[in-house]
């Protein structure tokens, strides 16, 4: 088996994120390299890699340059989000929803008022975790 069809999950979120990459094999090793969007997209990557290959720092390279510098991530609501899941899900404490409804006050009146559809920009993780 190869190294892509071993880590064909992590391009398969890559893809999902919208990330142009070049997975290539050499030495070894698998080297995805490209662009992805936002440090959020390049992070869910990462957290692919860690959370499913326990032998990825032997195994994998990743050399992604994120387009978007601000915000941190962008996040289309889907039915069934609140602010405090998505706090929860994406910085692991839902009690940080403040920070994303700060970011969002130029659509968001309300925090406990999300519309399916929306897009929420997310703060990056050092300032929710401040």
């Amino acid at each position: 088996m190869s190294l892509q069809d071993s880590y064909k999950d992590v391009l398969d979120v890559a893809k999902t994120v919208g990330a142009q990459v070049e997975p290539r094999e050499e030495n070894g090793k698998l080297i995805i390299k490209g662009k992805v969007g936002y440090a959020f997209d390049r992070d869910r990557i990462w957290d692919q890699i860690k959370a499913k290959h326990s032998n990825w720092q032997n195994e994998i390279m990743v050399m992604l340059d994120v387009t978007h510098n601000d915000p941190y991530g962008v996040y289309t609501v889907k039915s069934g989000d609140t602010l405090s899941k998505l706090a929860k899900d994406i910085y692991g404490d839902m009690k940080l929803y403040p920070k994303i409804f700060e970011l969002n006050k130029d659509q968001l009146k309300n925090p406990d008022t999300i519309k399916v559809g929306q897009v929420l920009k997310l703060p990056p993780k050092s300032i929710a975790n401040a």
